[in-house]
């Protein structure tokens, strides 16, 4: 005989509506409230469209969270999500225990359906902006809020997600009565008229971080640069892959950056800013950046960056407040010392990582600023590698960055003398000679005792986002590895 548990009475109701959706949903009324988020989960996986509708038509929480459910759904079972949400639309008077006003497609609460009631009942979506009753200018009445849905927005060129592109259409024609919210907006897309589908349906003030990648015309960032400026919660802003018809429209390219600027002013809640491979800048950083807010996190790479932009960002307040600064391929082999020292001097108080990447920084120019980098006492991240300094200028820098409590992890070049003469630009290490720098490398690292886990870069590729490096470990051997790129704080690269 068996001796497992006997099933319980919940298990037993649940078995009995799952074997007969007619019956499921006459039951839907005197439902208890705890066995809706389990009977959601059943229906919903097993596909059973008609007593899907009606569940989302009596669900009786104020958010369904259907983002965080294990699998996502197949068209066809999504859609009878959506004709629920439309049959419930058109009802003039719903019961009380009918209250859904939130459909989050995003994957924002882990466990949430395995815990079940209890936390469903706790389930608020602060994030999401809730506009108070409309007037009815008919009955004097406060009419019914909109049903909200909230989820990440990919606009692209090439196959659109198939749940995306039905959930626009469903929402578009249904403007009056559903409001869209996307907290994060990816454009990757060259076609304006698709782009403006989207900004003309999203609610713009919901939008906290913006992606914007893969133009290859001017003339998109002048259309877009107004919807920009509504976008008055944002909170991260990137910039990427922008190198486009650069000789073709190079009237546009000259003037647009002081347009896109106009309308970053009014961005005050912005903390982020990426801008990494713009070609159409044409250089124009200070346009970019005059009227910004002060920010949290700059990061700038593989655009054309010239020493008055370094010198001007120094002078900017975005930049005074600064705990996150990466400048990355940004060659500054001909640049003076004193802006890139003016601009550390701005942040020796509040900086926590920094990265100065593949500069081409010589010995020089880092003997200048290493004094003001000695004061950044809350650094816990440096990344240094990619630039052309010496044995003994890496050592002066190692000792120096020792002194620092907060630092945990630093990357640095190989240096100069891992390579054979003249070869050092083509980055082909010279084994012989790297086992020399790493027995002098082990000493320096002995006798200063830093706290800091030391990597010594010997190959990089930013595409990859990879990086091999050398790190010594606590009986003084060396162990190489390959792992990605450190990022800003907890951001991708």
């Amino acid at each position: 005989m068996s001796t497992g548990a006997p099933p319980s009475l919940q298990h037993l109701a649940m078995q009995s509506l799952l074997s007969d959706q007619a019956l499921a949903i006459s039951a839907l009324e005197d439902l208890p409230l705890l066995l809706f988020p389990s009977l959601f989960m059943k229906v919903y996986a097993q596909g059973h469209t008609q007593a899907l509708k009606a569940l989302v038509q009596a669900w009786p929480f104020s958010c369904l969270p259907l983002g965080d459910l294990a699998e996502s759904p197949d068209l066809e079972t999504f859609k009878a999500v959506l004709d629920g949400l439309e049959l419930l639309l058109a009802k003039k008077k719903c019961p009380s225990r009918w209250k859904l006003q939130v459909l989050d497609l995003r994957n924002e609460h882990p466990n949430i359906w395995i815990q079940g009631y209890p936390s469903m009942t706790r389930l608020s979506c602060p994030d999401v902006l809730t506009d108070k009753p409309r007037e009815s200018h008919c009955s004097g009445m406060t009419e019914e809020p909109p049903l909200t849905i909230a989820m990440d927005l990919t606009i692209k060129d090439d196959v659109q997600d198939a749940l995306q592109a039905h959930l626009l259409q469903w929402a578009r024609e249904r403007r009056e009565q559903v409001q869209l919210y996307s907290r994060k907006l990816q454009i990757l897309s060259d076609s304006f008229s698709e782009i403006q589908k989207a900004l003309l349906l999203v609610r713009l003030d919901s939008i906290q971080e913006l992606v914007v990648s893969e133009f290859g015309h001017p003339g998109i960032m002048k259309e877009l640069a107004p919807y920009l400026g509504r976008m008055k919660n944002l909170h991260i802003l990137n910039f990427c892959n922008m190198g486009g018809d650069f000789y073709s429209h190079p009237h546009e390219n000259l003037w647009y950056p002081w347009m896109i600027g106009e309308h970053l002013g009014q961005l005050q809640h912005l903390q982020e800013l990426h801008v990494h491979h713009i070609v159409l800048l044409n250089a124009n950083i200070p346009a970019i950046i005059r009227s910004l807010p002060p920010l949290k996190t700059l990061s700038l790479s593989s655009c054309l960056l010239k020493e008055a932009d370094l010198r001007f960002l120094s002078q900017c307040p975005c930049s005074w407040q600064l705990k996150h600064l990466r400048l990355r391929r940004l060659p500054m082999e001909s640049f003076s010392c004193e802006p890139l020292k003016a601009l550390l001097g701005r942040v020796v108080g509040t900086l926590e990582t920094l990265a100065l990447e593949d500069c081409a920084i010589n010995d020089a120019q880092l003997s200048a600023i290493l004094p003001i980098l000695s004061q950044c006492s809350q650094l816990s991240l440096f990344s240094f590698y990619g630039n052309h300094i010496s044995m003994a200028t890496l050592k002066n820098l190692l000792s120096h960055m020792a002194r620092l409590g907060h630092l945990r992890r630093g990357l640095y070049p190989a240096p100069l003398e891992s390579y054979r003469p003249q070869e050092w630009r083509q980055r082909y290490i010279d084994h012989e000679r790297f086992a020399n720098v790493r027995a002098g490398l082990a000493h320096v690292l002995r006798h200063i005792g830093t706290n800091q886990k030391v990597q010594i870069c010997t190959r990089f590729c930013h595409h990859r986002n990879k990086c091999q490096s050398y790190s010594m470990a606590p009986d003084g051997s060396w162990v190489v590895t390959e792992e990605d790129l450190p990022g800003l704080s907890a951001l991708p690269v």
